[in-house]
């Protein structure tokens, strides 16, 4: 099956919906007018419960198929709940594309295609809500702070998951790239974990023209920043999968001044357990011993922020499955290389088994994350064709 003519021939609506979206951005939970403007088209799309403020600006709507009521059993057996999930939160850049819906906001864009994912799963839902052809329940989940703010974990604390009796997740994002009408996924680990390291370096500050009498902290920073990139280089197998990046350096107000201490920060990123662990001991513990060798200490801080997601490998084999029904095998990659940017829906692969999958947003599309990205248009009536097929194949009679 193709992609289905109704959610086709709803592309330039659903469009004006995004572009909606795209010129009113907001960040991280502060989501709020994004929310009620999704609340109020899934309760006119005729959803069966909407429920607001989930992860404290989250909003979820379950659609009941033909067959099995909200949490009671059907003729069969308990009713199935699967979740389709859209991320709603925009970034802290000032956008450049000069497109006639850019950011009306200063300084905060939709650079990641939120407000695309956000668009097709509305799409999704309102087909979904219309014709219920499927045997359980839909919940489908806009989810506010993806950007760092974890808030699927957030939605996941304040009970969605045992509210609607969700028994599995299913997540999307679009990809540039990869051209519109193809996706990719993989089973098992298919995106990073994303952790956060703060080392801050303390000496003896003074004159610049008596370093003799100081412990500079800025000579141990360089000499520290060298020397973590041998954790990956010389204590990860080759043939595993590590990133350690230091994006942030600060120290000093004047060129005469030594100063007394020097901030470094960045991100690690790995696809195992195991991995991680052994990237945090050893980061730790080279820049401890760096800073004792040049006499300056050095407060070194791991923050373990977003999971590797893991996709369950049957309802991967479903994803790409259902992909393929909609664009065709040869457009599906299931073996993809796994990414090294990190995702929060994480968190809920960790919870429940599900799949996350990636649609193409355009080989000439700018990187996620820059000031001159936008979200294809063209992908919106792939991605909702897909979630429609996804909640009516995975939840067949």
């Amino acid at each position: 099956m193709p992609v289905l003519n109704t959610l086709a021939d709803a592309k330039e609506e659903v469009a004006g919906w995004r572009r909606h979206l795209h010129a009113h951005p907001e960040l991280m939970y502060e989501v709020h007018a994004t929310a009620a403007y999704v609340a109020q088209k899934l309760r006119a799309f005729g959803c069966d419960t909407v429920v607001e403020g989930l992860g404290r600006t989250g909003v979820a709507a379950l659609i009941r198929g033909h067959h099995g009521q909200g949490g009671e059993p059907a003729d069969d057996g308990p009713v199935r709940t699967i979740a389709l999930r859209a991320d709603m939160d925009a970034l802290p850049i000032l956008e450049t594309t000069g497109k006639e819906h850019a950011s009306t906001v200063p300084g905060v864009m939709h650079a990641c295609g939120h407000d695309g994912h956000t668009a097709m799963l509305l799409a999704a839902a309102r087909h979904l809500a219309e014709t219920r052809s499927f045997a359980g329940n839909v919940v489908v989940v806009f989810q506010p702070a993806e950007e760092g703010g974890a808030g699927a974990k957030a939605m996941i604390d304040d009970g969605l998951l045992e509210r609607f009796g969700i028994g599995e997740v299913y997540g999307m994002h679009n990809y540039p790239g990869l051209p519109v009408g193809h996706f990719a996924l993989r089973s098992g680990p298919i995106m990073a974990s994303a952790d956060r390291i703060t080392i801050t370096v303390t000496g003896v500050g003074g004159h610049a023209a008596r370093p003799h009498l100081c412990a500079d902290p800025v000579v141990a920073a360089a000499h520290i920043i060298l020397a973590v990139q041998t954790v990956v280089s010389r204590n990860v197998d080759p043939l595993e999968s590590a990133v350690v990046s230091l994006t942030m350096v600060h120290g000093g107000e004047t060129d005469n001044v030594i100063p007394q201490s020097v901030s470094i920060g960045g991100t690690v990123r790995t696809l195992k357990p195991q991995m991680r662990d052994l990237v945090e001991e050893r980061l730790a513990h080279v820049v401890a011993t760096t800073a004792a060798a040049l006499g300056v200490t050095a407060q070194f801080d791991y923050s373990r922020d977003y999971p590797v997601v893991v996709n369950d490998a049957g309802r991967a084999r479903l994803a790409a499955q259902v992909a393929a029904e909609i664009v065709g095998p040869g457009r599906v990659d299931a073996e993809m290389v796994p990414v090294m940017g990190g995702e929060d829906f994480a968190f809920m692969l960790e919870a429940r088994p599900g799949c996350f999958i990636f649609t193409g947003n355009g080989e000439d599309s700018a990187n996620l994350h820059n000031p001159d990205y936008d979200f294809n248009d063209e992908a919106i009536p792939v991605g909702a064709s897909y979630w429609v097929r996804l909640a009516e194949t995975a939840l067949a009679r």
